[in-house]
């Protein structure tokens, strides 16, 4: 009998909850890159079920036959489907996962057909390469669907995932006013470089979780790495598997600076590159932060997209590429012997994407000044109400501003915020918040 797997709790579950509670849900599409928990949450939320179907379309291909059919009616659909797998299915008593459903396109269009005649049933669906099968259903069930995206764990969630639910409450009452104490802010130092190290791959973290051993979590962060350059294969068949591995090498070179579509060993030109990237994007292996003139709201109106920089999915697997050793992270006081790939940036990135609504896909945004000879960058700007901030992000415990004082000057924005190994505190118009808490900038 195969072990069952614990589940660790995410923050997703609670909107799952909300979806299935809600009399008037459409089905569901979780969106993400591969193994990032989007198959665990849905049989987590299957337990509140009595009945529960779960259909991979890669492997089962009864289950295609009877979509490829041609009989997208959900009646129809549901009868066969119950009767191959000896499942009822039943409204409000079931609920139907549709995993892997880039692998069948009339899937992906009978969702549509689910809202508008079954709407009662609880329908699912779910899948890792999903982007590329949706350009090729343009307009597969817009207004008819409910997209939900998911990354991996937040800091948030490994330190509830590792029993520090202590640390956690008190991140997040901390503030300008009421700063950590010393002894909880080194905690939460600590626990930052070990979750930089391990990353929030869900396999990854429970294995930390269990065993408390990095050498293994290091072992499986270079297995899901195999994992995923085996999966480029499927991304786009006239696109060799190399390009994507030269793209891919490209990013975590590149990492903090503004991407150039460059081919280290100039096998592919800067087109090639360009494409390939393009493809790991829509993978959800990389995610693209967009320059923006940041004049006004939203902050998607004004930019530039022949400036962007690139950040990888996940710290685990970045600093697994990039070739970082553990004692660099953990004994160091500051990142800056460690900091040449932009770890602490990429954190940063990637803790805003997994604080947003998860109902949309979230776009990060930076700025420079577009005049020649400018070197003025501020990491980050996010929209926090009506108001735009910049966001600087330090490796260490103090650095030089003047970017993030011209963007103020320019943009006669409010105040701004610097991230760093700092404790909370306001100095004049910029409000420092530690990397840890930077996910309460956004909450």
């Amino acid at each position: 009998m195969k072990n069952e797997v614990k589940y660790l709790k995410r923050k997703i579950d609670s909107d799952l909850e909300d979806w299935k509670n809600n009399s008037k849900h459409k089905p569901l599409l979780m969106r993400g890159a591969r193994q990032v928990g989007k198959s665990s949450a849905v049989r987590n939320l299957a337990k509140q079920f009595p009945y529960f179907l779960e259909i991979n379309f890669e492997r089962n291909a009864e289950a295609r036959q009877i979509f490829e059919a041609g009989n997208l009616s959900p009646q129809y659909l549901c009868e066969k489907l119950a009767a191959t797998f000896d499942v009822p299915i039943e409204a409000g008593k079931t609920l139907l996962f549709l995993d892997e459903i880039q692998s069948c396109l009339p899937a992906i269009s009978s969702l549509r057909f689910f809202y508008e005649d079954f709407p009662e049933l609880h329908v699912v669906a779910a899948g890792s390469l999903l982007e590329f099968a949706l350009e090729e259903i343009p307009s597969f069930g817009v207004g008819r669907i409910r997209s939900l995206f998911m990354y991996p764990f937040s800091f948030a969630e490994f330190l509830q995932a590792n029993g520090n639910t202590g640390l956690l409450n008190a991140l997040k009452k901390a503030n300008h006013e009421n700063p950590l104490d010393d002894v909880l802010h080194n905690k939460a130092l600590y626990l930052l470089k070990l979750f930089l190290l391990i990353g929030g791959m869900p396999e990854v973290v429970a294995s930390y979780a269990d065993e408390k051993n990095l050498l293994k979590c290091q072992a499986v962060l270079d297995d899901l790495i195999v994992s995923l350059r085996n999966d480029f294969a499927k991304y786009k068949k006239r696109v060799p598997t190399l390009q994507i591995s030269a793209a891919l090498d490209s990013a975590v070179r590149q990492m903090g600076n503004k991407f150039v579509y460059t081919d280290k060993e100039q096998f592919f030109s800067a087109f090639q590159i360009k494409h390939a990237a393009e493809l790991l994007a829509m993978a959800g292996l990389i995610i693209p932060v967009t320059h923006t003139s940041a004049n006004g709201l939203p902050l998607g109106a004004e930019i530039n997209p022949k400036f962007r920089k690139m950040l990888l999915l996940d710290t685990g697997v970045f600093q697994r590429l990039l070739g970082l050793k553990l004692s660099d992270i953990l004994l160091n006081d500051d990142f800056d012997a460690i900091n040449k790939g932009g770890i602490a940036e990429m954190f940063v990135g990637l803790e805003l994407l997994k604080a947003s609504s998860p109902y949309e896909q979230t776009q990060l945004f930076y700025w420079t000044r577009e005049e020649r000879n400018s070197h003025a960058e501020v990491d980050f700007v996010v929209q926090i109400g009506d108001k735009i901030i910049p966001i600087e992000v330090k490796s260490g415990k103090s650095g030089k501003m003047q970017s993030m004082w011209q963007f103020l000057k320019e943009k006669n924005s409010e105040f701004g915020i610097r991230t760093s190994l700092e404790n909370f505190a306001i100095y004049d118009k910029i409000k420092i918040y530690p990397l840890y808490a930077i996910r309460n900038v956004v909450q």
